[in-house]
């Protein structure tokens, strides 16, 4: 009598799991949710489905993924507010379908259809709408026709709206000719570097007592870094190179091969300019001929450069049914019109490259080196496999080197060394990053050699006696005491200058700049130097500090934007471009921002924690 109780018993309790994992999850599978958990909230009447939000984090998590390279888990998605970004855009686009909604505007039944017969993803290989595509495309986004077709037309009803209030609204004009003078606004001006030589006299050279106050106030200067004591093991193609035997048939495989590089048919360096038609092309021809125009000048008409019409160097071959009028010029300039694949075009012969030939007894000798080292490569990837069966059975570098004929070698390695095996970015690699309990495994280098190390100790990071960087620390006093010399220096100049003398009249080395533009340089001066032009009025001086350099700086005149000058138009149509967007954007997102406050959104949290339960 008891075990038909207890099965009773154990059925529901299995029920009751079930039941649980049904409200608790919602029926939600790879697209899907049940009828029970629908919707993750509305916002007005416009209700957000489970589904739309499931496909928006997938869709964004796939585009990060995409743009990282690497897969992005849910949680790190999570950890980034990914999944808030999206909710919020669910939310912004569904107050704007709302308001859309609301005030009847809409796409008709053709637009929606032109815009799934254009749609990319819907498309065969012909270029036209594919049926099976549709279904498939609507299989894994777990929708229907009907589902599909009324998400268009209310992200078309959406865009049209979006349009409506950005539509007409442009920055204040006052305010782009404000920037656009700004930017295009230049200054004048006169320069002076004051060097060492400009000091009455040397600085004096520090005491024992400024020599060790200067140590001891920047120790971090004079620190030796953290140092690793390393032994390796070594074996490049160039130990091996005096062992491989080359014979002269091998040479000459090697000369035949390579024949293109010993021998170079003649070419020429050429340039061609298409045109539209024959027409365009001889009347182009017939103006160069007549000395109206130059090459560059009729590039220059067809808006392009002379990197762009440019063919470089070109053989016979290379011109194809064009070469023999190209080749026809022994002088550089023009023919055509020519017919080619694009057009008609002109060719402009800018030089004659005369024909190069090296003879196989010429070539013979790096051919000797090439082909020795090449086998010496193989030589070595050959001895690999032995020397990593001898490091795997737990031999010590000293007996690798024995067995394998390896140079080995000790180094004390840090952020300072270089030469030799320390040239490699694989050996500073791995010495960087071994450990005392690393085994030695063998490594390869970019030049076909390998190389195992050990690490046998590490020197922590310490400062140097004084003794030892005393040169370094009496040339960086001497540095520091100079600049501040002529820092000195400067504000004598300075008062000289406001007295009316001219930089050029105290015999210093002056340079000059007129209509200075604010994203100017000044060569070989840091960027402060143009930047303070900007900071100064016309006829006043400054001292500029910066770059590890002193300079006086005069500024001779400010010459305002030219509002008619091609520059100015083109600077401030682009500021005008860009100011209008910006305001857009601001507008936009208040007008948005204004529909929530009124309309009423509703979430639902569990709903939303359900969807994204399920993208764990």
């Amino acid at each position: 009598m008891s075990t038909p109780l207890r099965r009773k018993r154990a059925n529901s309790v299995i029920w009751g799991i079930l039941a649980l994992m049904m409200v608790g999850l919602g029926g939600y599978g790879v697209t899907n949710f049940s009828q029970s958990v629908t919707d993750i909230g509305t916002v007005g009447d416009r209700a957000i489905s489970t589904n739309e939000y499931g496909r928006a984090l997938k869709s964004e998590l796939n585009a990060i993924s995409a743009q990282m390279q690497k897969p992005i888990s849910f949680q790190q998605a999570q950890e980034q507010g990914i999944d808030r970004a999206v909710l919020s855009q669910l939310v912004n686009a569904a107050s704007l379908e709302d308001e859309a909604n609301k005030l009847g505007v809409s796409v008709g039944d053709a637009q929606i259809r032109d815009r799934i017969m254009s749609a990319q993803a819907l498309q065969g290989v012909d270029g036209k709408f594919n049926r099976d595509n549709y279904a498939l495309y609507l299989k894994q986004q777990g929708l229907t026709e009907a589902e599909f077709e009324g998400q268009m037309r209310a992200e078309a009803s959406r865009t049209i709206l979006q349009g409506a209030v950005l539509g007409g609204i442009a920055a204040p004009a006052s305010v782009a000719d404000r920037f656009a003078a700004w930017v295009t606004e230049t200054r004048s001006f006169t320069f002076a570097e004051l060097i060492p030589s400009d000091l009455a006299a040397p600085v004096a050279a520090p005491t024992d007592a400024d020599i060790k106050a200067w140590y001891d106030a920047h120790n971090d200067a004079y620190m030796r870094p953290e140092t690793r004591k390393l032994t390796y093991v070594w074996l490049s193609p160039d130990d091996l190179v005096d062992q491989v035997p080359v014979d002269e048939a091998a040479l000459k495989a090697a000369y035949d091969q390579r024949k293109s590089e010993f021998i170079i048919p003649e070419k020429r360096l050429v340039a061609r300019l298409v045109y539209p038609t024959a027409a365009d092309a001889d009347a182009a021809k017939k103006r160069f001929d007549a000395g109206q125009a130059s090459f560059e000048d009729l590039v220059k008409e067809r808006g392009l450069t002379t990197a762009d019409v440019d063919l470089g160097e070109v053989s016979r071959d290379e011109l194809g049914k064009n070469a023999d009028a190209v080749f026809a010029l022994k002088e550089p300039g023009v023919v055509g019109p020519l017919q080619t694949d694009l057009g008609p075009a002109l060719f402009a012969m800018n030089a004659v490259l005369a024909a190069q030939e090296t003879t196989f007894e010429e070539a013979k000798p790096d051919l000797q080196s090439e082909v020795a080292l090449d086998r010496a490569r193989r030589m070595v990837s050959d001895k690999s496999s032995s020397i990593e069966d001898l490091l795997a059975g737990g031999a010590t570098l000293e007996d690798v080197a024995k067995e394998a004929g390896m140079k080995i070698g000790q180094l004390d390695f840090n952020s300072e060394s270089e030469g030799g095996l320390v040239g490699y970015e694989a050996f500073r690699k791995a010495a960087s990053e071994v450990t005392a309990d690393s085994y030695p495994s063998l490594v390869g280098l970019d030049d076909g050699g390998v190389f195992a190390l050990r690490l046998d100790g590490i020197d922590p990071a310490a400062l140097r006696p004084l003794d030892e960087v005393k040169d370094k620390v009496i040339a960086d006093w001497t540095a520091d005491a100079t600049h501040k010399a002529l820092v000195d220096l400067a504000a004598e100049k300075m008062a000289e200058l406001d007295n009316g003398v001219s930089l050029e009249g105290m015999g210093l080395v002056t340079t000059s700049y007129d209509d200075f533009a604010r994203n100017g340089f000044v060569a070989d001066a840091p960027p402060e130097l143009g930047k303070s032009v900007f900071e100064m009025t016309a006829g006043t001086h400054k001292v500029v500090d910066a770059g590890g350099k002193v300079y006086l700086l005069s500024e001779t005149a400010i010459t305002p934007a030219d509002p008619a000058s091609d520059d100015y138009k083109a600077q401030r149509a682009r500021i005008e471009n860009q100011l209008s967007q910006s305001v857009g954007r601001d507008v936009f997102d208040a007008y948005t921002r204004a529909l929530q406050t009124t309309v009423g959104i509703n979430l639902n949290t569990a709903a939303i924690n359900a969807v994204n339960a399920q993208m764990q």
